[in-house]
């Protein structure tokens, strides 16, 4: 009897993606043929970001381009789980302020709200995300509406950006000026809160995910929250060692060097 693989032990993979399934413009060596092996074994396959500002067909583009063969339809970012955030919470039709880039705001419109980008307009909810032209004038705008009472949903509080002159301020550290403006905190969508690997889960009617990254304040804690399986991988930002140092309910299910590990026999815990 063939023992089986570490891959077979699920039915859909949420993989992050920078230092993930690439680095930067490259694919993360060996990252390609193991999603391309999971897809023929019929594991469903999203693509899951914390980035809110760019469109999903921006995300889906730039992994075909590198190779993955992504369409749409395998690409969850954490603007579509904000804006379905928003409209659990408040009516159809309702004014939406965004902060973030206009990709946000179509996922706002998509769900069946109204974008606007001041207070001034019977605001009900605000939705931010990372925009790199954000500035103060549209953070006055949003604390004026959550001062008024309105929702208020972040894409995600990851408080840094990893680029190529290094790590600069994320969605989170914006999140902390308007959290100290108004002494309110956001309801957040990203990881490691569990909306967007709920969701990601739920459009591929999985049973048995797998979230697979390497980071353990997002991708693995978002696992751990949801309840679901996560795979480490060292070839981004977290090390075998710091996951070690966590206490055994906040530590990854799984770790490997790669996503090769996927197509080996199952590592222990």
């Amino acid at each position: 009897m063939t023992a089986e693989t570490l891959l077979a032990r699920y039915d859909a993979l949420l993989l992050d993606l920078d230092g993930t399934v690439y680095r930067g413009r490259d694919a993360v060596p060996g990252a390609v043929e193991a999603v391309a092996a999971a897809r023929a074994a019929g594991v469903g396959i999203r693509f899951v970001t914390n980035n809110a500002s760019r469109a999903p067909q921006e995300v889906a583009d730039h992994l075909a381009e590198i190779g993955f063969n992504a369409v749409l339809d395998e690409v969850s970012t954490s603007a579509q789980a904000g804006a379905a955030m928003v409209a659990d919470l408040v009516p159809v039709g309702s004014a939406v302020l965004v902060l973030g880039t206009d990709a946000l705001a179509h996922q706002i419109e998509l769900v069946g709200l109204r974008p606007v980008r001041t207070a001034d307009e019977d605001v009900v909810a605000v939705v931010q995300g990372l925009s790199q032209d954000l500035g103060w004038r549209e953070l006055a705008e949003a604390c004026v509406a959550i001062r008024a009472g309105a929702v208020w949903v972040a894409c995600n509080v990851d408080l840094t950006l990893p680029t190529e002159r290094g790590l600069l301020p994320g969605c989170g550290s914006l999140v902390a000026a308007l959290r100290a403006a108004t002494d309110r905190e956001p309801l957040v969508a990203g990881k490691p809160a569990t909306p967007l690997l709920e969701q990601a889960a739920k459009s591929l009617g999985a049973q048995r995910p797998l979230v697979v990254g390497d980071r353990l304040d997002t991708d693995i804690a978002g696992a751990c929250h949801a309840g679901m399986d996560s795979l480490l991988v060292l070839t981004g930002v977290s090390t075998e060692a710091e996951a070690l140092a966590l206490p055994p309910e906040l530590r990854p299910t799984h770790v490997a060097a790669d996503l090769g590990v996927l197509h080996q026999l199952p590592l222990n815990a």
